[in-house]
């Protein structure tokens, strides 16, 4: 043991141990979020986040302000921090439109962007008391030297000198959702309210945020990826653990795994009739054997988010049944993916996937009435996707198509048990989602890597599972 460790010594070079402890003794600067200097294995000089420039967040705020009516204001609230009990806060999501321009991954800013004046951000102070129970947050140099603000300002600041910029500008426009008190309770911001002057902002930042960058789709596409890979290997787990708790744990267990942040939003894992519900997020039955289990799942890397739903037996066979009403909402998903292409609107998309449904259930003899289709289907066929889940709301669904755009197109048909048609097919429910990006000639699947024909998932599961798997599960329930 001692030659061993002495051949492992002799291994390890001069310059090693240098390098080593010069890294060791340099004082990296803490912001409170990850900079090159402090995750050099996850970012690279220039970047204000992972995969992100400066110049990009640069070249929103100029594209925000080109959109700004003459003499008006931006004012951009961070999320405030919400709290699960007195002193245990849920984990923080930065609002979309604050990360969008300002690159600030961290509560208790404000920013304001105007023509005249640039981006000026007003950041918060922490207390050594702070800083011992929370630690480090982004100030005021972070705001001037990390995201490039062109003023910085303490956060105990703002009523004077936002004051003076609101008196100073004919229209304000804010985020809504995010409204702070910091400045809605200013008398020169409520003037410009009751003249009718203080509107949206998300009308401008979701037409901006619809078309994503390279940079933005290389993270989407790494986004879909681990998404991709995480149900995977969650529909292989599903035979020997067919219980909707353990596969919802798996789902994030592998995302996490693979680098996202954090979910996208709470899996949806419905068994049988849950299946059904289509935000369904208890996720605390048993599947039973022979069940579909319905998963919608998604997952957030560096802001960017994925969405994608499978549905499959745990078993390892779909019933003839099943395959039936499987096979019309795949066929439905292909051929509405492959009605995606610039000048296409999700509108149409969603009034072809209709009428092809409607047609087809009532051949099946589910569906007794075109009326009643709403009762099996009262979803869209698919939404903007981007920072969000639900990305750019503000924009409707008439909009033409372009290049950059991300949607989805999730076909699907949740037929109550309680519903009026043959019993065989009450109580079913079935949702088949892909995430696509509109390209100049067409179309980019980004989770077309995730299984979805019949036959696939059916060798998946019964030759690619744990042999024990069955036992394992028994194991653990007993």
């Amino acid at each position: 043991m001692q030659v061993l460790a002495r051949n492992l010594a002799r291994r390890v070079s001069r310059t090693q141990v240098i390098s080593r402890n010069a890294y060791s003794t340099q004082r990296v600067r803490d912001i409170g979020q990850p900079t090159p200097a402090s995750h050099p294995h996850l970012m690279a000089e220039g970047e204000v986040t992972p995969g992100i420039r400066i110049e990009e967040y640069i070249s929103r705020r100029k594209k925000l302000v080109d959109l700004l009516p003459e003499n008006s204001l931006a004012i951009i609230s961070s999320a405030p921090v919400k709290m699960m009990t007195d002193v245990v806060p849920y984990t923080f999501r930065q609002e979309a439109d604050y990360l969008y321009l300002t690159g600030c991954q961290q509560p208790g800013g404000v920013a304001v962007l105007s023509e005249e004046r640039g981006l000026c951000m007003f950041m918060p102070e922490s207390t050594p008391n702070d800083i011992a129970w929370q630690g480090e947050v982004a100030g005021v140099d972070a705001a001037s030297e990390v995201f490039k603000a062109d003023q910085a300002y303490p956060i105990r600041r703002l009523p004077e000198i936002l004051s003076a910029m609101i008196s100073n500008s004919s229209e304000v426009f804010h985020n809504v959702q995010m409204a702070s008190q910091r400045y809605t309770n200013l008398v020169e911001f409520q003037n410009l309210a009751s003249l009718g002057k203080v509107k949206a902002l998300s009308s401008l930042t979701h037409e901006l945020r619809l078309i994503k960058s390279p940079a933005e789709l290389k993270l989407m596409r790494e986004s879909a990826s681990i998404a991709c890979q995480g149900l995977l290997k969650t529909m292989l787990h599903s035979k020997g653990f067919p219980d909707e708790g353990i596969l919802s744990a798996q789902v994030e267990y592998e995302c996490r795994l693979r680098g996202a942040q954090r979910m996208a939003f709470n899996p949806v894992v419905g068994g049988g009739p849950n299946a059904n519900v289509i935000h369904y997020s208890r996720n605390d039955q048993r599947i039973k054997d022979g069940d579909l289990v319905l998963m919608d799942m998604g997952c957030e890397l560096h802001g960017y988010v994925s969405d994608l739903t499978r549905t499959w037996p745990p078993c390892g066979i779909f019933s003839s049944l099943q395959e039936e009403l499987y096979d019309l909402i795949l066929q439905t998903n292909k051929e509405c993916i492959k009605l995606c292409k610039p000048g296409t609107t999700i509108r149409q998309l969603n009034t072809y996937s209709t009428d092809m449904l409607c047609d087809e259930l009532m051949k099946m003899g589910i569906l007794k009435s075109r009326r009643l289709y709403h009762q099996l289907n009262p979803t869209s066929i698919g939404h903007y996707l981007g920072m969000d889940v639900h990305d750019s709301s503000d924009v409707g669904y008439d909009r033409p198509l372009q290049p950059g755009f991300v949607i989805t197109i999730e076909p699907g048909v949740y037929i109550p048990s309680s519903f009026n048609c043959p019993e065989r097919f009450q109580g079913i429910g079935i949702r088949i989602e892909d995430e696509v990006l509109i390209t100049e000639t067409g179309y980019e699947v980004l989770t077309g890597s995730m299984p979805k024909e019949m036959k696939h998932i059916e060798t998946l599961l019964n030759h690619h599972c744990h042999e024990n798997a069955t036992q394992s599960f028994a194991s653990f329930s007993s």
